[in-house]
């Protein structure tokens, strides 16, 4: 939810806090997914897949799993277990 109320380009300066690209100067599969995610949330469709096309399988997995672990909660608060 907060990354709703923070602009789009809010992770895009900056330097880059990647292990990978921190000690062996090079970009993991992960990099750049946090911007991805910012830019797809504010339906900036293009910068988010420019940033890392992986974005079009982990997000849509991402809001799935969310979604079921909700629906698991609210089932619990239901039944009081």
């Amino acid at each position: 939810m907060v990354l709703l109320i923070l602009p789009a380009d809010f992770f895009d300066r900056g330097q880059s806090i990647c292990i990978s690209v921190l000690l062996l100067h090079r970009t993991c599969p992960g990099c750049g997914m946090t911007r991805a995610v910012q830019h797809l949330i504010h339906f900036d469709f293009q910068t988010a897949y420019m940033y890392n096309k992986a974005i079009v399988i982990v997000f849509p997995l991402m809001v799935y799993l969310y979604l079921k672990e909700i629906m698991r909660l609210l089932k619990v608060i239901k039944n009081g277990d």
